[in-house]
């Protein structure tokens, strides 16, 4: 059988696979964009059916387990390519250290999935470091300057006064009645 396909009900759907050993009838066939040839799910990479121009337009990398270095490789023998640099002076060990999590006793390599950026200071930490309060954040404000700006008084009393001015009720009366500046003791606040 040739590249043709399909059933007696159906002659053109479906593709043999061309991969010598395989033929198979595949429904929904791959086409090689290399050889321009169609085949099965198993024969459709390369390697599998040993096209005869291998991945011509991609981009092959190795690293170098000495230094860290990347090296593209595309279309030459890896082997060769790594003595080479081997050889070249510029494989350093040195140049193998990566960034670590800048918080006191944490160990953390910092890579692209595991690295978060303080919006508040700019500082790059691991992400169990990620909240201000974890890494020390240098802009974070102590929590007395809250409690001074806002005048001792608690944030739901605030809340309440200006909830019942708004609507025009007594929520935000003081529990003497009067609408005046509170005392300096406690108001009472009674809610609606």
């Amino acid at each position: 059988m040739g590249g043709g396909g399909g059933t007696e009900a159906f002659p053109d759907l479906g593709r043999h696979c061309q991969n010598s050993d395989c033929n198979q009838l595949d429904f929904l066939p791959f086409n090689c964009d290399n050889c321009n040839k169609v085949f099965c799910l198993e024969h459709r990479s390369h390697k599998s059916h040993n096209c005869p121009k291998p991945d011509h337009n991609s981009r092959k990398v190795i690293v170098c387990e000495t230094c860290s270095t990347a090296i593209e490789t595309t279309g030459q023998d890896e082997k060769l390519l790594m003595e080479k640099h081997m050889s070249s002076g510029n494989c350093d060990p040195r140049n193998k250290k990566k960034p670590t999590c800048p918080v006191k006793r944490c160990k953390e390599i910092l890579t692209f999935s595991n690295t978060s950026t303080c919006k508040t200071c700019q500082i790059k930490v691991c992400l169990k470091h990620r909240f201000p309060a974890d890494h020390l954040c240098r802009d974070r404000q102590p929590p007395a300057t809250v409690k001074a700006s806002n005048g001792g008084r608690r944030w739901n009393e605030k809340f309440l006064i200006a909830l019942g001015s708004r609507n025009g009720k007594d929520c935000g009366k003081n529990g003497s009645g009067s609408s005046g500046s509170p005392s300096n003791s406690n108001p009472s606040i009674k809610a609606c």
